[in-house]
C-alpha cells in the first residue's frame, strides 16, 4: 500500500524536512574536530569546495545512523562510504551552483509546500510547529535560517536534475500507474490510537532496567492510567509524561494497521471500543497506556489523494534511472575540474562503483 511517496533529490544527499538530531550532531561534532585539528579543503573546482568537516559530518551522520538501528559497518566499508559522500557532496554543490533564479523559485515553493504538509501531517499550528523546531534547533545550535536554507537547497537542487534532464510526468502517465497497480493503493483496517509511554529501557544504553526501577516505572504507569480513566486530557497527559519521543508532541497519536507495532500494542489497540482506554500494556520498550480514538476501515485510497506525490514519485524513478544509465554527473566534475587533495580519498577511485568514479563513462542503455 502507498500513499506517501518521497521525494528523492537522488545523490543520497537530501533528508527529510524534519532535522535528526544525529545529523545536526554529527555537523556540530565535525565542528569541534575542525577546531582542534584544522579544516582543509579535500576537494575543489569551479563551483565546488569541499572541506574535512562537511566530510566528517556526513561520515558522523551514517555512524549515527547505524547505531539508531544498532547496526554495525565493516571497517572496510567505512573508506569505500566515505569516498561516496564525498562524491555526493562534488555533486550537490555542482548542481547548486547551476540553479537559475526560476530554480531557486521552484525550491522554495516546494519547501513552503512540504513544510506546510508537515505540519498537517503531524497536526501543529504554525506556533507549535515553531516552537518545537526551535527547541531542537536550539540544542544542536543551528539557526531557523540556516535550518531553511539547508531544505531550501535541497529542493533547489531536485529542480536543478528536473530541468537539466528535462524530467517531466504527464497526469496521463499517473492515471496510467494508479490503475496498473491497484493493490498498491489498496489501504488495510487502521486505527487512529494514542498511547502513554512509561519506558522500562535506559534510553543511552538500550539495556533493559532493574527490577526496583520497572516497580517504580509500572507504578507511574498507574497512576497515569487512573488519571486517564477520571477524565484528564489524554494527549495533555502524554505530552507531559510519555516517554515516547516519537509521539508525545502529538499527544501521543499513532495511526497504523495490523502488523506494524508490538504485537501486545497491536492486540489491545484493535480490541478497544472508540474512546476506550486500555489496561496497562506491557511491551519491550515498556508500560503503554493506550486510547483509540477511531476505527478506520480497510479502502482504496482514490487516486486523487495521491496524485501529486505519485507524480513526484514517478518524477525521481526517471531521474533516477538516467543518473544510472548517463554520465551526467561524471560529466559535471570533469567539466568543473574536480580535483580530489586528499591522497587516501583519491586512491578509493577504483573501489568506487563505476557509475560513481569521477571519470566513468557508463554505456548508454538502449
Amino acid at each position: 500500500m502507498t500513499t506517501r511517496i518521497p521525494r528523492l533529490f537522488a545523490l543520497a544527499v537530501a533528508t527529510t524536512l524534519v532535522a535528526t538530531a544525529a545529523s545536526s550532531a554529527a555537523t556540530a561534532g565535525a565542528s569541534k574536530i575542525a577546531d582542534l585539528l584544522g579544516d582543509p579543503v579535500i576537494a575543489k573546482g569551479k563551483g565546488v569546495e569541499i572541506k574535512r568537516s562537511q566530510l566528517d559530518a556526513e561520515m558522523i551522520s551514517v555512524q549515527a545512523m547505524a547505531n539508531a538501528q544498532r547496526q554495525q559497518i565493516p571497517t572496510e566499508q567505512l573508506a569505500l562510504i566515505e569516498r561516496q559522500k564525498l562524491n555526493d557532496l562534488i555533486g550537490f554543490q555542482l548542481l547548486l551552483s547551476k540553479a537559475t533564479d526560476a530554480d531557486r523559485t521552484k525550491g522554495q515553493e516546494l519547501f513552503q509546500k512540504a513544510l506546510k504538509r508537515l505540519k498537517e501531517q503531524n497536526k501543529l499550528t504554525d506556533a507549535e510547529f515553531d516552537e518545537k523546531l526551535a527547541k531542537q534547533l536550539g540544542i544542536q545550535n543551528v539557526t531557523r535560517a540556516e535550518w531553511d536554507k539547508q531544505r531550501i537547497d535541497q529542493t533547489t537542487v531536485g529542480s536543478v536534475l528536473e530541468r537539466e534532464l528535462k524530467i517531466s510526468v504527464t497526469d496521463e502517465a499517473v492515471k496510467k500507474f494508479y490503475d496498473e497497480n491497484p493493490a498498491r493503493f489498496e489501504q488495510p483496517e487502521q486505527v487512529r490510537a494514542s498511547h502513554i509511554l512509561v519506558g522500562t529501557v535506559d534510553p543511552v544504553t538500550g539495556s533493559e532496567l532493574p527490577a526496583d526501577q520497572k516497580k517504580a516505572k509500572r507504578k507511574q504507569a498507574d497512576d497515569l492510567r487512573k488519571r486517564a480513566v477520571a477524565g484528564e486530557d489524554f494527549a495533555k497527559l502524554a505530552k507531559e509524561f510519555s516517554e515516547d519521543p516519537g509521539s508525545k508532541d502529538n499527544g501521543g497519536e499513532y495511526t497504523f494497521p495490523r502488523g506494524k507495532m508490538a504485537p501486545e500494542f497491536e492486540a489491545a489497540a484493535f480490541s478497544l471500543n472508540t474512546n476506550q482506554i486500555s489496561d496497562v500494556v506491557t511491551t519491550q520498550f515498556g508500560y503503554h497506556i493506550i486510547k483509540l480514538s477511531e476505527k478506520l476501515p480497510a479502502k482504496v485510497i482514490a487516486l486523487s489523494e495521491v496524485a501529486e506525490d505519485l507524480k513526484e514519485g514517478l518524477k525521481s524513478q526517471e531521474l533516477q534511472k538516467q543518473l544510472r544509465e548517463t554520465d551526467f554527473l561524471e560529466k559535471l566534475q570533469k567539466d568543473a575540474g574536480v580535483e580530489i587533495l586528499d591522497e587516501k580519498l583519491k586512491k578509493m577511485d577504483d573501489a568506487l562503483p563505476k557509475g560513481d568514479k569521477p571519470d566513468a563513462k557508463p554505456e548508454l542503455k538502449k
